[in-house]
């Protein structure tokens, strides 16, 4: 049962709406509210998201941190997402491609993706380009 939204909460969720598009540890979180909402109020409220599937937690790509992403729409919960090593980004793959490659997985490894909760790891286009130059 979704809790009351009080104003941190509004300004976490704000926040959090204002990156779909990335991977955010609770720390960073925290540090980027600092001056608007406390740093227990910031862990409660993510725990309380995720319980409540606005949240999705997931290990970060190499080390122990534990990282968040925001899917507080039905669709976000529907797509394969690609997440950049170097700069966070997470995007959804391209649904048909996606489609495919969880039909492909299914038929020959007998093995069903949950695909809200996959997250495939590389480097994007940008990043990519900025290691070239």
């Amino acid at each position: 049962m979704p809790k009351y939204m009080t104003k941190q909460r509004k300004l976490l969720t704000d926040y959090l709406m204002q990156h779909v598009d990335e991977n955010l540890s609770a720390g960073q979180i925290a540090d980027a509210l600092s001056d608007t909402v406390s740093k227990s109020a910031v862990y409660r409220n993510l725990s309380d998201m995720e319980a409540e599937g606005k949240l999705h937690r997931v290990m970060g790509g190499g080390s122990r941190e534990v990282i968040y992403r925001y899917s507080g729409s039905h669709t976000c919960s529907e797509c394969l997402h690609l997440s950049c090593k170097k700069c966070g980004k997470t995007v959804h793959m391209q649904q048909q491609l996606a489609d495919r490659l969880v039909d492909s997985v299914a038929q020959n490894n007998d093995f069903a993706i949950d695909k809200g909760e996959t997250v495939i790891y590389g480097v994007c286009a940008a990043c990519q380009k900025s290691q070239t130059e």
